[in-house]
């Protein structure tokens, strides 16, 4: 419910391509701030509240985030005002529905973020685990693996904003959005690929391996986050040119419930990959680490790169076959809009 009307505020405050792709840098630069803190954060905070009970402390850690969050959301409502002027008219059901099926660009936008960010989300899931039972085991370091997980994520966060802010509007000056989105799509999909050969050339504790290749994937998703957001501002333009009515928040809700449904999808996977490969761990914060057979951990590594590269690999068939909107054809819908209102 939060998620629709903040990011349907980008493409209805400025029709300007340039200043939408702004916009959008600077929110997911925000939102990826946001997911490094938790990420980075919540390993490290889990032992002192459980009081070395990890499920105890994830408990009242998610609790703590929780109060945080809700105090946070006051402000932003609070302080951020909306000007007066005309209201925009709600769409019925049947309205919504039809204009966002009718908007085969938004469609297409849709399915490559369920994709991208299930792949994420699932090795976001995988990788704790990873670090537990095979980087742990592997190096011997019982309750210190919580050190290198931190290490890998605090550095797969970073650049994920570093992909955002300063990667995009870099390559931007040399490259349209769609070939920028390619190129990212094949970034990620190499940092999946040499995760796994790094691990089964027997390096899964070489810590420098592991984080380079995590750079690749984490900055290959902020390039992809920021691009997926420019894509549904570009794709609501191109919905009122084809039939006449502007539906920011029909679209931007489909981005909020693909997004937590990737999720959801993520954890279901994790859950059924977990128990397939027959993972079985401990919840103390400290002592011995339970070790795992050989078969469970090639599975881990499987689950956590090979089922992102499909993924991935899907929406980069599917986003070459079917989308449309490039730099020129975004420019032309824009002025077509714009000459419009003047007229």
């Amino acid at each position: 419910m939060m998620d629709i009307p903040y990011w349907s505020m980008i493409p209805a405050i400025t029709s300007t391509p340039q200043d939408r792709e702004g916009l959008s840098v600077v929110g997911r630069t925000c939102a990826g701030v946001g997911s490094a803190l938790i990420q980075i954060g919540t390993v490290m905070a889990v032992a002192s509240p459980g009081g070395g009970n990890e499920r105890a402390g994830f408990g009242r850690f998610a609790f703590i985030v929780a109060v945080v969050f809700v105090i946070a959301e006051a402000v932003c409502c609070l302080k951020v005002k909306e000007h007066d002027g005309e209201r925009m008219k709600t769409s019925t059901i049947p309205e919504m529905f039809r204009a966002l099926f009718s908007n085969d660009q938004a469609m297409v936008t849709v399915l490559a973020i369920l994709l991208i960010n299930g792949s994420l989300y699932l090795t976001s899931n995988l990788v704790i685990y990873f670090f537990k039972y095979d980087v742990g085991i592997a190096l011997n370091l019982g309750a210190e693996w919580q050190g290198n997980y931190t290490l890998f994520v605090t550095v797969g966060g970073g650049c994920q904003i570093l992909g955002m802010m300063v990667v995009y509007p870099l390559l931007r000056k040399f490259l349209g959005n769609t070939d920028l989105f390619k190129v990212a799509l094949g970034l990620a999909m190499a940092g999946y690929a040499l995760i796994l050969v790094t691990c089964l050339m027997g390096q899964a504790g070489n810590m420098i391996l592991l984080c380079i290749c995590g750079a690749l994937v984490f900055a290959a998703n902020g390039i992809l986050s920021v691009l997926t957001t420019v894509f549904l501002s570009s794709s609501v333009d191109y919905g009122e040119l084809k039939t006449g009515k502007r539906e920011e928040s029909v679209i931007f809700s489909m981005q909020t419930f693909v997004v937590k449904a990737a999720s959801g999808v993520a954890v279901f996977i994790t859950g059924i990959g977990i128990d397939l490969i027959g993972l079985v761990g401990n919840s103390d914060t400290e002592g011995e680490i339970m070790a795992q057979s050989a078969q469970t951990i090639l599975g881990l590594r499987l689950l956590m790169t090979i089922l992102p590269i499909i993924g991935l690999t899907v929406a980069f068939l599917f986003f070459v076959k079917k989308f449309v909107l490039t730099d020129q054809k975004v420019q032309e819908i824009a002025d077509t809009l714009r000459g419009r209102k003047h007229a």
